[in-house]
């Protein structure tokens, strides 16, 4: 499995794209493509690499992370789009305020399965973890890939500082427990991909990160 990655929308989230070398299958993470020019750079990107779409996953569903789920589903009709029981929620509330953030032009999507923890998600021969790291949203989760040693983990850990709590569902004790019990247990070289900013390793943030020290 390889990892691609575009930030997208004016909050500079990181969308990924999980490929399955084997069989060129894709699985979407984060989908926050909004203007029209991020929506193709998606599609060409998978176009033009010749990946077939599987998968639209969601590590949470605040707004900036799904505003470009819809423009998945649409243009890749068919693919299932699994979210955490918890944060459904979460996702339907994001029309009730998507307005006053500045994107009056969101789609609201459905998600058509359920990621729970503990059961693999699976697309061509990759196989993902889901670990379940709620604190930031209810529903949070993150997906982990021991053969590349990869860890796609949403607003949990960043590199030197972790997600905010602030936000409806947050919990700032129940964020530090998900980082102790599901990341800081993972071997030290071990790639975290986060939804804003630049990757980081685990342990570079066990070592460093002032919230975690």
């Amino acid at each position: 499995m390889t990892v691609a990655g575009f930030t997208f929308n004016a909050f500079s989230e990181n969308t990924y794209l999980l490929i399955d070398e084997a069989t060129r299958q894709v699985a979407i993470v984060d989908a926050g493509c909004y203007a029209p020019a991020e929506q193709r750079a998606l599609k060409e990107y998978i176009e033009t690499n010749d990946l077939q779409v599987a998968l639209l996953l969601n590590t949470h569903s605040h707004i900036d992370h799904v505003l470009g789920s819809q423009f998945v589903l649409s243009t890749w009709p068919g693919t299932p789009f699994l979210v955490h029981r918890l944060d459904v929620p979460t996702l339907r509330a994001v029309p009730t305020y998507a307005t006053n953030y500045g994107f009056p032009q969101y789609q609201p999507a459905e998600p058509t399965g359920e990621l729970v923890a503990g059961q693999p998600v699976r697309f061509g021969e990759t196989a993902l973890e889901v670990r379940f790291t709620p604190g930031h949203a209810p529903g949070h989760v993150v997906f982990y890939h021991a053969p590349t040693a990869t860890v796609i983990g949403g607003d949990v850990l960043f590199q030197r500082s972790i997600g905010r709590t602030d936000l409806p569902g947050g919990n700032h004790a129940e964020l530090l427990h998900s980082i102790a019990t599901e990341l800081l247990t993972l071997p030290d070289d071990t790639v975290v991909y986060p939804g804003h900013g630049p990757a980081t390793t685990i342990g570079e943030e066990r070592r460093a990160n002032p919230f975690l020290i």
